[in-house]
């Protein structure tokens, strides 16, 4: 190594073109994470970190620390992120503000109305599910206990037969007759009463009526039987000639021989529960009965003799 001379030195500083001022290096501004904050927050001193160096020299550089400060101040204290709102602007230009909080709860409350409200829809129709299996079982039950009815006798208390005219003033033969039936009614259920009715009960020679009546209804309670007696009667039915063997016989009573039949149809009807399940029976009953002028005043059996359909 050769040391070097002062006019040597002094040459090559004169040459050597001048030194340009260092150039600032350019920086750019991201959101840091919390590791780089606290880094930022709790870092090593001014003197172990250029960039700090840097921050200190510039005011802008400084400015920048600052804000970089605040924001991970901000992100150390979850309660100020929680405060922000959300700002709208209404139609004259205000802002509103609408808080996420309250939103949040809002969507819980309708939520859990909704919930409540398929809740309670699942129960009703369970329930009416129930209740139509149950009423189908008792409806079912109650077809198993059908009115028993017989019809006991029929009792011709008198007959009258005379000439006469009819309502339009045609002579014909006329009739009255007055009879009582006994019939026995018994009612099996064991958990219902049943209300009983019928249609008129009418005495009929092949297609001739002669004779009607009507029974009264009643109301028979569960496991219990009772007896129905109903007048049967007919007051001066003109006959035109329908009846050739009352023309005969003249007024010898005891030699009468009429054949008869006599119809109706009872109807039963019982209520399980209430209105909602009721149940019905019809039974149309027919019996063959013979008017006898030397059996007038006593029972006609007519145990064998009728039809239960």
């Amino acid at each position: 190594m050769h040391a070097k001379t002062d006019s040597e030195a002094t040459s090559i500083d004169t040459s050597w073109p001048p030194r340009s001022p260092p150039r600032r290096p350019v920086y750019y501004v991201q959101s840091p994470s919390n590791h780089d904050v606290e880094k930022m927050s709790y870092g090593s001193s001014p003197t172990g970190s250029p960039t700090h160096q840097y921050y200190h020299c510039s005011p802008i550089h400084h400015s920048r620390e600052s804000s970089t400060s605040r924001f991970s101040a901000s992100l150390k204290n979850p309660r100020s992120l929680s405060g922000w709102k959300h700002v709208k602007v209404g139609h004259g230009g205000d802002d509103v503000e609408d808080d996420d909080d309250d939103g949040g709860e809002m969507d819980g409350r309708d939520e859990c109305k909704a919930n409540n409200f398929r809740l309670y829809i699942c129960l009703v129709l369970l329930f009416s599910l129930l209740f139509t299996v149950f009423s189908l079982i008792l409806w079912g039950a109650s077809k198993s206990y059908k009115p028993k009815i017989f019809i006991k006798h029929i009792v011709f208390e008198s007959i009258y037969y005379q000439a006469g005219n009819d309502q339009s003033g045609v002579p014909t033969d006329m009739i009255s007759l007055n009879s009582t039936v006994l019939i026995s009614y018994r009612n099996p259920a064991t958990f219902y009463a049943v209300h009983v009715a019928s249609t008129p009960w009418e005495l009929h020679h092949f297609q001739l009526k002669i004779a009607s009546g009507q029974m009264k209804k009643f109301t028979q309670s569960r496991k219990s039987e009772r007896k129905v007696v109903t007048i049967v009667k007919g007051y001066q039915v003109p006959l035109y000639g329908g009846i050739p063997v009352l023309a005969n016989t003249g007024e010898h009573k005891e030699s009468i021989a009429v054949p008869l039949n006599l119809t109706f149809v009872m109807r039963s009807r019982g209520y399980i529960l209430g209105r909602l399940v009721k149940t019905k029976f019809y039974g149309k009953i027919r019996c063959f009965v013979t008017l006898k002028g030397n059996k007038l005043g006593k029972p006609l059996n007519l145990t064998d003799s009728c039809i239960y359909q």
